[in-house]
């Protein structure tokens, strides 16, 4: 049986958080898009940052995206792939507008599913509820503060449920097929084979022996000529992508650390477990706070980015200049919008400093750690204008380190830590500068 190629439009950054050793692309021009192809890896990720977009720009971006991997894949010859739309294990994102726009260019499918759980960030899914581990307790995510999210909020855990708002009734709680747990364990390749006309499904798992026997079955299925589409979140890719174990283990991801150096942190999440993790980091030995008054943007007197910029690399420098690693993060107050709209072009603003400070950090940084989806998605893409990155692996279970190529104009060879905002305990932040600096 030969494997298709897994392709993953990312809607930021994080998803390849539990693979390694292939390609992150920022870009997806068609020549772009064949690299990832032409990679003997047997996954690559296409980093689409849509989860900040408007649903109107997600939507173009997805289709541009689709358009130029359908030109792609046929100059590739590419026969076999499957299409994996990775979002949040918190079912925050644009569902479904970014799996009906791939239908749309990318189809027909015979099904799309929806794969939520992410073990390594304490999200299960069983009896087609969605749970997110709270201090110990699964608890069913309408219920956390995810749910609430002023862009992307829902009311459901209950998948079918979740679906039928989520498509406004378009698809109905009752025709959503569920794949129960005692299902994927006892095997369902019979029940993929009858799928057709894109059938909504919606996948249980416990563990990653879960989504392993069920990637064991949709890649039988695949290979006898079923067509299937994901939404996801990345444990699912763990089980499609099979990989071996990381080459440099997690614990020893020092080793690609530049020179010995200290480090830079770049902070831009504010969801509370973020500044539950800055808080702990901000005590850690060599470290030193940098705060960024987001509020200051809002001025409407003098220049206030230049003001802002001005003031905070001179200390970002004086603090490298003594050894140490500048902490940079932005005030942990969340400010009131009128609208989401106003609200998504403040968050802008926001992420548009915080790359003017990374392209202004000493080129001499050992290492940089960047928290948050979209601020590691910018990182990346605008803050070091990067076409393609290398996935080294994971620092802590659900964090990935990338690195730059070797030919960085400003920053060669540099390991950059893709932080998500929602992932890892209290201490997990302090546990990666810990590891990276040896402190």
């Amino acid at each position: 049986m030969t494997k298709p190629k897994i392709i993953v439009l990312d809607d930021d950054p994080t998803g390849s958080q539990t693979v390694h050793s292939c390609l992150l692309l920022m870009q997806w021009d068609v020549e772009t898009l064949r690299l990832g192809l032409s990679d003997p890896a047997p996954i690559f990720f296409i980093l689409t940052n849509t989860r900040a977009l408007t649903p109107e720009k997600a939507a173009i971006v997805t289709r541009e995206v689709c358009h130029n991997l359908k030109q792609a894949i046929s100059l590739e010859n590419i026969h076999d792939f499957l299409v994996v739309s990775r979002s949040d294990s918190t079912l925050r994102g644009h569902y479904p507008i970014e799996t009906d726009v791939i239908a749309a260019e990318l189809g027909p499918f015979d099904a799309h599913f929806l794969t939520p759980a992410f073990f390594e960030g304490g999200r299960i899914t069983r009896d087609s509820i969605h749970y997110l581990k709270v201090n110990g307790v699964n608890t069913p995510v309408h219920e956390t503060e995810f749910a609430r999210d002023s862009v992307f909020g829902y009311h459901h855990s209950y998948l079918p449920d979740y679906v039928a708002e989520k498509t406004q009734g378009r698809i109905t709680a009752d025709r959503v097929e569920r794949f129960l747990l005692a299902d994927i364990r006892a095997g369902v390749l019979e029940r993929l084979m009858n799928l057709h006309d894109n059938q909504c499904c919606v996948v249980d798992a416990e563990v990653q022996a879960d989504l392993n026997r069920f990637a064991t079955d949709v890649l039988m299925a695949a290979s006898q000529g079923k067509r299937f589409l994901f939404r996801s979140a990345a444990s699912l890719l763990t089980a499609l992508a099979d990989l071996p174990p990381q080459p440099i283990a997690a614990e020893d991801m020092a080793t690609y650390v530049r020179a010995g150096k200290p480090g830079a942190v770049i902070v831009g999440s504010h969801v509370k477990k973020t500044t539950e993790q800055l808080k702990l980091l901000l005590q850690q030995p060599g470290t030193v706070g940098v705060v960024v008054e987001v509020a200051r943007l809002l001025e409407t007197t003098g220049d206030p980015r230049l003001d802002l910029l001005s003031a905070i690399v001179q200390q970002v420098n004086e603090i490298h200049a003594a050894g140490k690693t500048p902490v940079i993060y932005t005030s942990r107050h969340e400010l009131i919008f009128d609208d989401v709209q106003t609200r998504l072009n403040f968050g802008e603003a926001v992420s548009a400093l915080l790359m003017d400070i990374l392209r202004h950090l000493p080129t001499d940084i050992g290492f940089l750690i960047s928290k948050g989806g979209i601020t590691s998605n910018d990182t990346l893409s605008k803050g070091l204008a990067l076409r393609t990155a290398n996935l080294l692996g994971q620092v802590i279970p659900g964090v990935s380190m990338v690195r730059t190529p070797a030919n960085h104009p400003q920053f060669p060879d540099l390991p950059i830590v893709l932080f998500p905002g929602n992932v890892g305990d209290t201490h997990a932040l302090a546990t990666v500068y810990q590891r990276l600096s040896k402190h």
